[in-house]
């Protein structure tokens, strides 16, 4: 049990920090980078970007996390290792709401309402557009960073307690 409870916590540190890397990277380059580019690329980019998204690479680490880290959580309850249960477990409940539940709540439906905008040719327009979308996105995706950062914390104490 011990072999199944490590390798567990191994795989809910690469699921919660592979997670964490791609919210994070949201946070600190693509958006900034989108925001300098004309409005108009930079929606046309994130319609792309949010269409590709949905991919077999992204599935295990965005929708998996949670079902790991809980996995992980009964399997080192079940062998006795309570306090290491306990940090799984709220790691998985952290990024289930403030990660997954977050992003099919507000950021997919920001995203497909965006996807559903045709790219204006009035530059104009196009700040109005994607100056609405981008801040409120952004503050959405910082809470998932963090959270998802958070997760990535706590599992990893989570290995510690084992």
């Amino acid at each position: 049990m011990r072999r199944t409870v490590l390798g567990l916590s191994v795989t809910s540190v690469v699921f919660s920090g592979a997670i964490f890397g791609f919210f994070y990277a949201w946070v600190c380059s693509t958006m900034w980078g989108l925001d300098r580019a004309d409005p108009r690329v930079a929606i046309a980019a994130m319609q792309a970007m949010n269409a590709s998204v949905r991919n077999a690479v992204f599935f295990p680490a965005f929708f998996l996390t949670p079902a790991v880290l809980g996995l992980t959580a009964a399997a080192a309850h079940f062998s006795g290792r309570g306090a290491a249960a306990f940090w799984f477990c709220t790691a998985a409940a952290i990024y289930l709401v403030f990660g997954l539940m977050l992003t099919l709540m507000v950021n997919v439906p920001m995203n497909e309402a965006l996807a559903a905008t045709a790219v204006p040719g009035d530059i104009a327009a196009a700040r109005d557009i994607w100056r609405d979308y981008s801040q409120r996105w952004q503050v959405w995706n910082q809470v998932r960073a963090l959270a998802s950062g958070i997760a990535l914390a706590l599992a990893a104490l989570g290995v510690s307690r084992l």
